[in-house]
């Protein structure tokens, strides 16, 4: 199969969807692959690196579309990518299609098979694709809160530790997932008061054994977070419902409860946002505020260190690299339980029921996708 990595141009994004590695495993097994001239600078690997592993180099996005059966990614297409998309294309990235519907009627216009990392799952209901970035998008959630928490920064002018004689600040996570673990360990690290808000009763107390008492873990009630935001000075909001639009724990009112120049940063932003008043931002311009609350809701968090996160990303995704490549499309989707739910578009139609649920379309399975193309065929 001809593999094709083009540059990613999604704004302030430096990650690169394969390594030197991942193309030296994909050669090996008798496979193609493209790589766009510049592809791995913004995570500083060279273009001589995957040439020695065995990549052919090429000049532009146009060209990588047009030699590549199996486009891999990081971010979603952007338009002039979609533009590229054709029937014979499988594109295999990061989709976030619950909260854009004008992307999902593009890909589906593409008549291209569209694989999301993020709603690849395996046999225990995890994530594997999704967990290495909301790993890094959770250590950057608090990292980020606490800079803008400078009153240079707009933020209250707050140490997150606090220091003797002066209390710490207090950090509400809502979500106790990957990235709301993550966010924890690191506000524990920094010695701030940490909450974190589930309603997985069953998470809370393996939280609380994670975190060996050192946080408190909290019932994601409305009436508990309400009680809990006129305390805060950083909420991270790590809200996920697989694969849909993630839903709003906390509103626009309940801003009004709040202190000045709180800082809310919204992980869940790629999912619509779990914010009332959220939008996306960029890692350019990643602030912005409402009714007095700073807002950080940049839509590629792990692109902000894109080193660390390429390695991490390329790491989980190879393996299904290598199978789809190896088996073809069709059969490894057939083959794997886990990838057929990343199947989220294919044929012209959704075939991810979230998705279609979000954006109001018809859903119809893989298989039905793409036995009505052959029928049309």
């Amino acid at each position: 199969m001809k593999v094709g990595v083009p540059t990613e141009v999604k704004k302030d994004e430096y990650r690169v969807a394969l390594t030197p590695a991942g193309v030296r495993e994909l050669v090996d097994a008798g496979h193609e692959v493209h790589v766009q001239s510049g592809a791995g600078v913004g995570s500083a690997i060279e273009d001589e690196e995957y040439a020695a592993q065995g990549a052919s180099i090429v000049p532009d996005a146009e060209a990588v579309f047009e030699a590549g059966e199996l486009i891999v990614k990081v971010k979603e297409p952007q338009p002039a990518e979609v533009a590229r998309l054709e029937p014979r294309h499988t594109l295999f990235t990061y989709l976030h299609l619950a909260a854009d519907a004008e992307l999902t009627r593009g890909l589906m216009a593409s008549g291209a098979t569209c694989i999301a990392y993020e709603t690849v799952e395996d046999a225990r209901g995890r994530l594997p694709l999704l967990a290495p970035m909301s790993e890094v998008a959770g250590k950057i959630a608090t990292q980020a809160g606490a800079f803008m928490l400078e009153k240079p920064l707009g933020g209250r002018g707050i140490l997150l530790g606090g220091v003797p004689g002066v209390t710490a600040a207090n950090v509400m996570i809502i979500g106790g997932g990957v990235v709301g673990m993550n966010a924890a360990f690191i506000a524990l690290g920094m010695e701030a008061t940490v909450y974190v808000f589930d309603r997985s009763i069953d998470r809370l107390r393996e939280l609380d054994i994670a975190f060996g008492g050192r946080a408190d873990t909290c019932f994601a009630s409305t009436l508990e977070i309400e009680q809990r935001l006129p305390h805060a000075d950083l909420v991270i909001g790590a809200v996920l419902v697989h694969g849909a639009r993630a839903p709003h724990v906390v509103t626009r009112a309940q801003l009004g409860l709040m202190k000045r120049q709180a800082v809310l940063v919204d992980v869940s932003i790629d999912q619509g946002g779990c914010f009332e008043t959220s939008r996306p931002t960029t890692h350019s311009d990643p602030t912005y505020e409402v009714d007095g609350i700073t807002h950080y809701c940049v839509t590629n968090m792990p692109g902000a260190v894109p080193i660390t996160s390429t390695y991490a990303l390329t790491n989980a995704t190879m393996p299904y690299v290598v199978q789809l490549a190896n088996a073809g499309v069709r059969a490894a989707v057939a083959a794997s339980p886990e990838l057929r739910p990343g199947v989220n578009v294919a044929a012209g139609q959704v075939t991810y029921a979230p998705v279609a649920d979000a954006v109001g379309v018809p859903h119809v399975s893989f298989q039905e996708a793409m036995g009505s193309a052959v029928g049309a065929a």
